[in-house]
């Protein structure tokens, strides 16, 4: 199949002076960062659950594959309780928790934000006159920590960071601040800040990928090892399980939520590699890929139909070529691949496999059937609790004394409610000491209070008891979900690969926040005040953790 090849072409051809650029007299040359790899590429797949790549990694043969080469650690933790995109992906590149980084959710309610809507998205600037949480202008500003590349551009400017994505929050969260180039699918075509020019590499790509919409897209054949996976399940009104990603023409959001939309954003960052040679000075570099579609496609359709096993072989073959393309461009690359969480497959087809206590959220549960209850028997008029996700606030403009009643009486309905494992309050969640045991080990409190921020976190936190889903009605897009506390949404894989290095698996337990701290060591770059640790990647006697 050509599609992925399709795209790398339009992005790699590039004209001859710029394939063979060389820096220039002037340019700055690294003067504190040496002996490290010259090129970080660190890549995120959406929604790759350490279950989901535990269940296909005996049939990679690509990209994958080669990975499985590197250092192996198949129980890697977002260890924090808000296990949501935006979250994870703040911790990735930072080696800070939520509750230092400051995106505790992907959205968040603002009471004191200047504007009707107090939801705020975590990838936004809420103080834009006009906007909502849904229409907004994408914005760095909730991302309360450095990232790893900010770090080094402190320690030499001449290295460049670069982030492209299938969504602006795993962009901006990676990247962080002062990037070269940073761009992002925004449901229509690849976009960036506001002022910023396009290079050519975005050029080639956005025109191959509009190409590609603009034609219909034939079914993708289903590998013979994916038999299993190809069985029906009805779905509310949908029946699914058996996809094949055909797509009409002009379908955007098809195409969103298919695999070639992360050969697309592969293609870019293969195109702005070649075109700025990262990894080709004295500088070291880093681009930051975000690969979306098994998001997409886990909402839509779930993690155990034909769809998600498609969806894997064509990932794994495109990470193949995507590397084989880095290769041709003799540069000494390291890298990293993780998840910013796992999920949760479809209600209905647990319930079908041998899991009949999984269940959808009651309606009973909505904060604004709570909260009437509560302010009707206070005697309290208005909507006294606002919900966003798990976090629960308290109307902020009511007295006082009244506010302690409101909470109080909330805390014991959601405790007293079936389907919730716990209701903390803020206070309970901020008296928690931060953990220091392996993540698999910690408490509830524990997972909360490493999302908690003070200044954005709600008045109760609510987590619902194991398999039991935040969607309430399954629809179109969004049939399985994640977010919980729980191991199958907090356990990802993270894989260090680099040409020459001796491999090893750690079946124990690490985090996320572990890879920022990891990748500046090979480089020399301090990351002071993180939350993760360093790990040595070499399993002999010495080690990349100077």
């Amino acid at each position: 199949m050509k599609r992925l090849a399709a795209i790398l072409l339009a992005t790699l051809a590039t004209p001859v002076a710029a394939q063979t650029a060389t820096p220039s007299s002037g340019s700055p040359q690294s003067t504190t960062l040496r002996g490290g790899p010259k090129l970080i590429v660190a890549i995120s797949v959406d929604q790759l659950s350490a279950d989901l790549f535990a269940q296909h990694r005996n049939r990679f043969t690509g990209g994958f594959a080669r990975l499985l080469n590197g250092a192996v650690f198949p129980s890697a933790y977002q260890s924090h309780a808000a296990t949501e995109t935006c979250p994870g992906h703040s911790t990735i590149l930072t080696g800070a928790r939520p509750a230092k980084t400051g995106i505790i959710a992907n959205t968040w309610i603002d009471q004191r934000a200047p504007r009707a809507d107090k939801q705020v998205y975590c990838a936004e600037d809420e103080r834009v006159p006009g906007s909502t949480s849904k229409a907004y202008t994408a914005s760095d500003v909730h991302l309360k920590v450095p990232t790893l590349g900010e770090r080094m551009k402190a320690a030499d400017p001449a290295s460049r960071v670069v982030a492209v994505a299938g969504k602006d929050r795993a962009a901006i969260m990676m990247a962080g601040r002062r990037a070269d180039e940073i761009w992002w699918w925004n449901g229509k075509t690849y976009a960036t800040y506001a002022g910023r020019a396009e290079p050519g590499a975005v050029t080639r790509g956005k025109a191959a990928v509009a190409a590609l919409v603009a034609r219909p897209q034939e079914a993708l054949p289903l590998p013979g090892w994916c038999a299993s996976s190809d069985r029906p399940i009805t779905v509310g009104t949908q029946t699914l399980g058996q996809g094949r990603f055909a797509r009409e023409a002009g379908d955007a959001a098809a195409f969103r939520a298919s695999p070639v939309s992360d050969a697309a954003v592969l293609g870019i960052a293969a195109g702005l590699i070649q075109d700025m040679q990262l990894g080709k000075r004295a500088a070291p570099d880093l681009i930051a890929v975000g690969l979306s579609a098994t998001d997409y496609i886990g909402h839509a359709t779930g993690t155990q139909g034909a769809e998600m096993c498609i969806q894997m072989a064509e990932l794994d073959r495109a990470l193949g070529d995507f590397f084989a393309v880095l290769d041709s461009y003799a540069i000494d690359y390291q890298v990293m691949l993780t998840a910013d969480h796992g999920a949760h497959d479809m209600t209905e087809r647990h319930i079908q496999r041998a899991m009949p206590m999984a269940a959808h959220i009651a309606p009973e549960l909505q904060a604004k059937r709570i909260g009437a209850a509560i302010g009707q028997a206070l005697g309290v008029a208005g909507p006294v609790l606002l919900g966003s996700e798990a976090d629960i606030y308290v109307d902020r403009d009511l007295p006082a004394p009244t506010r302690a009643r409101v909470l109080a009486e909330a805390k014991r309905r959601y405790s007293a409610m079936p389907q919730v494992a716990a209701a903390l309050t803020r206070a309970e969640v901020a008296a928690t000491p931060v953990p220091t045991s392996p993540p698999e080990t910690w408490t509830l409190a524990e997972r909360a209070r490493a999302s908690f921020d003070a200044e954005r976190s709600g008045d109760l936190l609510v987590m619902l008891k194991p398999r039991v889903t935040t969607i309430e009605v399954p629809g179109p897009g969004y049939v399985e979900t994640h977010g919980s506390p729980w191991d199958y949404d907090r356990r990802v894989p993270l894989l260090f690969w680099r040409k020459g290095m001796t491999g090893f698996e750690q079946p124990l337990s690490v985090e996320t926040v572990d890879i920022a701290p990891t990748l500046g060591a090979m480089l020399g770059v301090e990351t002071p005040e993180v939350d993760g640790r360093c790990l040595d990647l070499d399993p002999g006697t010495g080690t990349t953790c100077r």
